[in-house]
């Protein structure tokens, strides 16, 4: 049962009559008490009896709620919980990677759980920034830790996350940080390339392929008849000059079609290099080629086409913008990059979409040019 008692008066047994009887040195006249879920018994001395009902009444609120941790828990350290914590789930290599080094990154690895405050991932952060680290990457590691910190709050070793609220660096727009290439430019970098490596050019700029994606296509994964292409499978890098072929990103098996022309540059790689089948594109012996390979070339590519700055995944966004300018709707766009869910590709691509002013423009122009028998871009000039 909860309840605030008065240490300073008790009950004299003989009489039963209170009296005052001696406190401890620190003047804590109240103790709370309840009993936590498990049945065991949790006091605590206040100086105030107002304290006392105050910290009684949020804790039996906690184990109302199903909230309620223990004040004995969360002795175990960020780094112990990590390493235990981690054990448990079912992460893709790619995750453990990224999650390992996130979490190694923190300064706060041997404080215990019970002891972090929102100051320990404050200071954090403020030393990543100063580090010079992309704020890209700032987000990226602090979610990482969050997900560990949720963790603990699951377990009950945690009341809150520390996390909540602490200010991370403003991230550029997307429009803003996005760079997308023009038809002109890519048609630049295919004739730069040499006959071996313009195809590879080609599946990112025309079919939307991953860097990974490309380098993983077998012969057999292209249907030539039906001009389809079957997106089952990715590269990895797995140190310095070895490659690894793991499935895709989740969400990222999927069909792509072909345009009739990439078919046909498809088919001529195909006869040229690799006749019986295989791996559409090779590194070093008979594995496909690593993402350094791979980086070096398109460099030595877009440099002869005089171009900096490009990235070879710019082309993917090449490709979805083509789609997006051709009137493919959200789903569309989706299932052709392999993106997990549609929120994925209207957060990447939304500001490409026609704005509603812009059909709207679009919709009463047409209207106007049936009303009055005019081309549909018919625009009016002056002394027109």
């Amino acid at each position: 049962m909860a309840s605030v008692q008065d240490r300073w008066r008790r009950k004299d047994p003989a009489t039963g009559r209170l009296v005052p009887t001696a406190l401890d040195g620190q003047g804590l006249r109240y103790r709370a008490q309840f009993r936590d879920p498990a049945g065991r018994q949790v006091m605590k001395a206040f100086a105030l009896k107002r304290d006392a009902q105050r910290w009684l009444t949020d804790q039996t609120a906690h184990v109302a709620r199903g909230t309620y941790v223990d004040p004995g828990a969360g002795r175990i350290s960020f780094a112990d919980f990590y390493a235990e914590w981690s054990s448990r789930l079912v992460w893709a290599p790619g995750t453990v990677l990224a999650m390992k080094l996130a979490a190694g990154s923190v300064p706060f690895a041997d404080v215990p759980l019970r002891s972090l405050r929102r100051s320990h991932v404050e200071g954090w952060v403020k030393a990543m920034v100063n580090r010079g680290l992309a704020p890209g990457t700032v987000h990226t590691r602090v979610n990482n830790v969050r997900a560990v910190l949720r963790g603990a709050v699951a377990d009950r070793l945690l009341p809150s996350d520390p996390s909540i609220g602490v200010a991370l660096p403003r991230r550029r727009r997307t429009e803003a940080a996005m760079r997308l290439p023009t038809a002109a430019q890519v048609g630049a970098i295919l004739e730069a390339a040499d006959e071996t490596f313009r195809p590879f050019v080609a599946l990112c700029a025309f079919a939307g392929l991953r860097l990974g994606e490309a380098a993983a296509l077998q012969v057999e994964d292209v249907d030539f008849l039906r001009r389809t292409l079957q997106v089952a499978r990715q590269v990895q890098r797995a140190g310095r000059d070895q490659v690894e072929v793991r499935p895709p990103k989740y969400g990222s098996e999927r069909t792509v079609f072909l345009a009739p022309g990439l078919v046909d540059l498809l088919a001529a790689h195909v006869a040229r290099e690799c006749p019986e089948g295989g791996w559409l594109f090779r590194g070093s012996g008979q594995e496909p080629p690593h993402q350094n390979t791979v980086g070096h070339r398109w460099r030595t590519t877009t440099s002869a086409a005089g171009l900096v700055g490009l990235r070879l995944h710019d082309l993917r966004h090449f490709y979805a913008s083509g789609l997006i300018a051709s009137g493919c709707d959200v789903v569309t766009v989706q299932r052709a990059l392999g993106h997990a869910s549609a929120t994925t590709t209207l957060t990447t691509y939304s500001h490409l979409w026609p704005s509603a002013e812009d059909r709207t423009r679009a919709a009463a122009q047409a209207l106007l040019a049936e009303s009055c028998g005019l081309d549909v871009d018919w625009r009016p000039t002056a002394g027109r």
